[in-house]
């Protein structure tokens, strides 16, 4: 898909506001001014219409997902490789190898952007670009892009006080609860250490066993890769992995208590 194709299909779902602005500036810089937006109708029930909102959502999951991936790269001052990688793995996996350059073609622009308006004024469009998120884009979603978040944040090995500040704001913009990115930051290790595996979680290690079945519950039910099935598959199999990692966590702790089911 052509970037202006990619972002014109976002503009058409979710035009205006702070995210509409920064779509509107990459635009901007990267073509003239006959890209036209896909438009939707949602009084308008016909095969067509309903593909093109599944893929205005897609579009507006994976922009988002650049702009707010453009904040946690720059959150420790430097862009490494590693965290580049990860995106570029991430584009390629779940949008297709064509993605992989329009997607960094965009992140140039966003980082361009950073520079001229400066890291406050660019962190306050990211800020209302994620409360916008927040009224038109579901929970699960969101969830998903929080992942991708802490994914860059962990590709060089040390997530920075910089980089878990940032995340934090973003969450907490995000409307996601607290507990969430704790979880994400710690299913990297909940195979191998009984203490993130809690964390996963979110419960304490004095818990009782109902306690951690009912957590484990509420945890899958947000996590359930049908949940960003409207994402496309590669999103969903991505859903997948985190899922798995979820489950790891459990068996960690009902291993450890001698637990079944």
């Amino acid at each position: 898909m052509a970037i202006g194709k990619w972002i014109g299909g976002f503009l058409g779902l979710m035009a205006g506001g702070p995210l509409g602005a920064i779509a509107g500036f990459v635009l901007g810089s990267l073509f003239d001014k006959s890209t036209e937006p896909a438009e939707y109708n949602e009084n308008n029930n016909n095969y067509g219409s309903q593909q093109q909102f599944y893929e205005g959502q897609r579009n507006t999951f994976r922009f988002s997902l650049l702009v707010l991936a453009s904040y946690i790269i720059r959150a420790d001052g430097k862009v490494m490789h590693s965290e580049m990688n990860v995106v570029r793995s991430f584009l390629r996996n779940n949008f297709g190898e064509a993605a992989v350059s329009e997607g960094e073609q965009i992140l140039l622009k966003l980082f361009d952007q950073q520079k001229q308006l400066g890291m406050t004024e660019f962190r306050s469009a990211v800020m209302s670009s994620c409360r916008q998120l927040r009224q038109y884009m579901p929970y699960e979603q969101r969830l998903e892009l929080l992942h991708f978040l802490v994914l860059i944040a962990q590709a060089d090995g040390v997530v920075s006080s910089g980089e878990v500040n940032a995340l934090r704001e973003c969450s907490a913009e995000l409307g996601m609860d607290a507990s969430d990115l704790d979880s994400m930051l710690n299913l990297n290790d909940a195979s191998t250490s009984l203490d993130a595996a809690y964390k996963v979680l979110g419960v304490s290690p004095s818990a009782t066993d109902d306690e951690l079945k009912a957590a484990y519950r509420k945890l899958a039910l947000k996590n359930h890769p049908d949940r960003v099935a409207s994402l496309g598959e590669d999103v969903r199999k991505a859903a997948e992995q985190k899922f798995q990692e979820i489950n790891a966590a459990k068996e960690t702790i009902w291993k450890a208590r001698g637990m079944r089911g």
